[in-house]
């Protein structure tokens, strides 16, 4: 059910927070979808009694009851938050993160934590500790990642709404590869105070939801300035209005340099008919050139393990988290505490970002990858004079096999190539779904605005949806 109807529902009494709580609650504990790393039991049900109270005494919240799941980068006071990782497998904050914060005092009921990649490094949300989720449209396929689990629990039906992180895709695709809609937001509308980092100036929180209309509402809890995050801009938030856009007089650009080699048949076909539906709304459809997207995929990949370098080199066995017995001195116990901690995968983002850190390599890739980086961005602000939003492919393939790739790390990077630009840029983007293959998978159809403009990205979804079932489609 969509927010508005199941706040409706406990309105009238015909559904109890409660019960749905307790509902859920039994269903993620019988489903093989391995979509949770850890579940909330007593706190949900203290936050769904709270919630019923609420309704009683007709004091509503925007979220109230509503049973929402967290990544697990996200810091939640006395739950576990592991990022999917043995290096942190223990670790208990002390603090919600600001989302968290604002999602509880909005009524939301915190169902527990949703698997990821470890660390958010990955594509496919294989790399846990806990193991793969599975993609509810084909539990032999993945949900994509890094935010799998936030994206397969909605698409499962095993909460309502859920919380991501987005530093290269980890929203949109996993959106894209579950028949959902997710949203990453412009970098510094919501803080990231709590998101354990992964690379900090790309990484975003951000809402995934069955509908754009659901989606803006969690956006509009989540957003506005956080004095605790130095990256957040103080700036007047205005509410989403909850309604379609008149898309007459809207122009959309469709970038040439995403169709093209590597881009599977069936997803161009839906993302044309996508943009063709935007064109029957009444908007108009022009090309554009983004001429140093093709660099995007090496720019990020420098940039972002640079910044997990940095930002992994905390985990020392030292402060918090894992520490291996056994080590003759300091430096061996950091080698084996981050040997026995880290996956593969986690150990090869951190040496090639060291490397391009390193003396002699800074300049030849940091600094290269950074100036490259501006002129992507001055490639979307001139974009952005000949249209309003931009529209395209979320993902070059529909979700894939989970134990495809695995062997290849290089192509699974090469899936970002459609979302990446978004967090080099900063800017917001929006995966809604558009279609779906011959073999019944989704696919997601990417809408990306100016800084700051997420109310027309969601009203441009919520005008879509109105016009199309996509998003009505169950597993």
């Amino acid at each position: 059910m969509k927010i508005e109807d199941l706040k409706k529902s406990f309105r009238e009494k015909s559904l109890s927070p409660i019960t749905i709580t307790e509902d859920l609650l039994e269903k993620i504990k019988k489903d093989d979808l391995n979509a949770y790393v850890t579940i909330d039991v007593k706190g949900a049900i203290a936050a769904a009694e709270a919630a019923e109270e609420s309704f009683k005494k007709g004091k509503e919240s925007p979220l109230t009851g509503i049973p929402i799941a967290i990544k697990d980068n996200i810091c939640t006071k006395g739950i576990k938050t592991t990022c999917a990782s043995n290096i942190l497998s223990n670790f208990i904050p002390t603090y919600d993160a600001h989302v968290v914060e604002k999602l509880r005092a909005a009524g939301a009921v915190i169902l527990g934590k949703a698997n990821m990649d470890e660390f958010a490094m990955g594509s496919t949300t294989t790399t846990s500790n806990i193991g793969p989720t599975k993609n509810p449209w084909d539990k032999t396929k993945t949900p994509g990642g890094s935010s799998g689990g936030s994206a397969a629990a909605v698409a499962g039906g095993l909460c309502v709404a859920s919380m991501g992180s987005d530093t290269g895709g980890s929203i949109r695709q996993p959106a894209s590869f579950c028949g959902i809609t997710g949203l990453k937001p412009t970098y510094g509308s919501v803080s990231r105070y709590g998101l354990v980092a992964f690379a900090s100036s790309l990484d975003q929180i951000g809402p995934m939801a069955r509908t754009a209309k659901d989606v803006a509402t969690i956006y509009d809890v989540i957003k506005g300035h956080d004095k605790q995050d130095s990256t957040s801009v103080n700036m007047a938030y205005s509410p989403t209005p909850p309604k379609a856009l008149d898309m007459k007089g809207i122009k959309i650009g469709v970038p040439r340099e995403f169709f093209g080699e590597g881009l599977n048949p069936e997803i161009e076909k839906a993302v044309r008919d996508g943009t063709a539906s935007f064109k029957e709304l009444g908007a108009t459809i022009v090309d554009i050139d983004l001429p140093h997207i093709r660099y995007g995929v090496a720019v990020y990949y420098i940039i972002a393990t640079a910044e997990a370098s940095s930002n992994l080199a905390r985990y020392d066995g030292v402060r918090y988290g894992l520490r291996t017995g056994g080590a003759e001195d300091l430096i061996n116990m950091y080698m084996e505490t981050r040997a026995a901690g880290f996956n593969a995968e986690v150990k090869r983002r951190i040496m090639l970002g060291t490397y391009a850190l390193s003396a002699g390599y800074y300049d030849q890739y940091y600094k290269k990858a950074s100036q490259v980086r501006t002129l992507i961005i001055r490639d979307f602000n001139e974009a952005f004079k000949k249209c309003d939003m931009i529209a395209g492919p979320t993902t070059p393939t529909p979700a894939f096999g989970l134990t495809e790739m695995l062997d290849d790390p290089l192509s699974i990077y090469l899936l970002d190539i459609y979302t990446i630009p978004a967090n080099l840029t900063g800017l917001p983007g929006l995966s809604i779904p558009c279609g779906f293959t011959g073999k019944k998978l989704p696919i997601g159809l990417q809408l990306m605005a100016p800084a700051f403009k997420e109310d027309m990205l969601l009203r441009a979804g919520i005008s879509f949806q109105d016009h199309t079932t996509f998003h009505e489609a169950r597993p």
